[in-house]
């Protein structure tokens, strides 16, 4: 068979792959860019209306609020699960009995389904009855007698000062994903590096710091990388524990306030820009975390 007959063949083999992907990615995507410049509602014809909805949102408050939340979110939910991952590989790599099955039971929180869990975690941080307020009580008691103080339990998902601190923690419970990225890494680690530096004299911590971390940097950049995009389209726990950004917008973010005005307020070609305006955000977010971290990966002897 010549060139021009394998050719053929192997287009026969992966075209349904490349209809798939024309249809069901290529297209919404162009699609969505040429909604981003007109008046859509789903149910009448488009009308270009150029580059109105970029100028609407620029005025739009709901939406500079939802890019704030976001943002805050992304602050300290990132690390909070990274180092959440990291510390829980440490503890998981020690030779110790039973390692097998504590690996299993942090790693299981992880594969709970997302509307299943966040229904879970409506019930724990149930500022009356909740679990985590009802350990919380007796230590807050104690304290206010010794101390003279009136603390109270958080309000946390009905006061809006609290109701972000309560999605941090719960992105913390589900690590088990990088947890595992980080075990495979810290079982990578030669040995022989270990050794040599306890011969010099060097402590767990710094063992810590000048081996294991860098030998793993590679996992923390991409565990990084994937948390930051992850954490910018944040939408499920937060649509199914606070509707619509309740209370007053604390949990309005942007993936959420997206969501809204595409199939709740039929503004599609308001929802396709703002889609269009996170797709810039993650990149000049993937490129600056890119750029800030290249010296600190390390790579068989080589940075990023």
């Amino acid at each position: 068979m010549n060139r021009t007959g394998q050719l053929w063949k192997g287009l026969a083999f992966v075209s349904p792959l490349l209809l798939g992907f024309t249809v069901f990615t290529v297209y919404p995507v162009a699609a969505s860019f040429y909604y981003s410049f007109c008046d859509f509602d789903i149910i009448s014809p488009a009308r270009p209306v150029g580059l109105a909805n970029y100028a609407a949102l620029l005025e739009d408050e709901r939406f500079s609020r939802s890019l704030w939340n976001t943002a805050v979110f992304t602050v300290f939910a990132v690390p909070a699960t990274m180092l959440t991952a990291l510390a829980l590989a440490f503890l998981l790599n020690m030779k110790l009995r039973g390692q097998a099955l504590y690996r299993t039971i942090f790693f299981l929180p992880s594969i709970v389904p997302l509307v299943a869990s966040s229904v879970l975690w409506l019930w724990l941080l149930n500022p009356d009855y909740g679990l985590l307020n009802t350990a919380l009580r007796p230590l807050l008691d104690v304290l206010n007698a010794l101390a003279g103080t009136d603390f109270r339990p958080p309000g946390w998902l009905v006061d809006p000062n609290w109701t972000k601190p309560a999605l941090v923690i719960m992105s913390a419970w589900g690590v088990g994903g990088s947890m595992i990225l980080y075990l495979a890494a810290l079982g990578d680690v030669p040995v022989t590096l270990y050794e040599a530096a306890q011969i010099d004299g060097a402590g767990p911590w710094r063992r810590a710091w000048h081996i294991t971390l860098p030998m793993i940097s590679p996992v923390l950049f991409f565990t990084l990388i994937m948390g930051l995009i992850g954490t910018l389209q944040y939408f499920s726990q937060a649509w199914v524990m606070t509707p619509n950004g309740q209370p007053g917008d604390a949990t309005l973010f942007y993936a959420l306030y997206l969501f809204a005005n595409a199939f709740l307020y039929l503004r599609m070609g308001y929802a396709s820009a703002q889609a269009w305006i996170l797709f810039v955000v993650i990149v000049l977010a993937t490129v600056f975390v890119f750029r800030t971290t290249r010296r600190f990966v390390y790579y068989g002897g080589e940075g990023v």
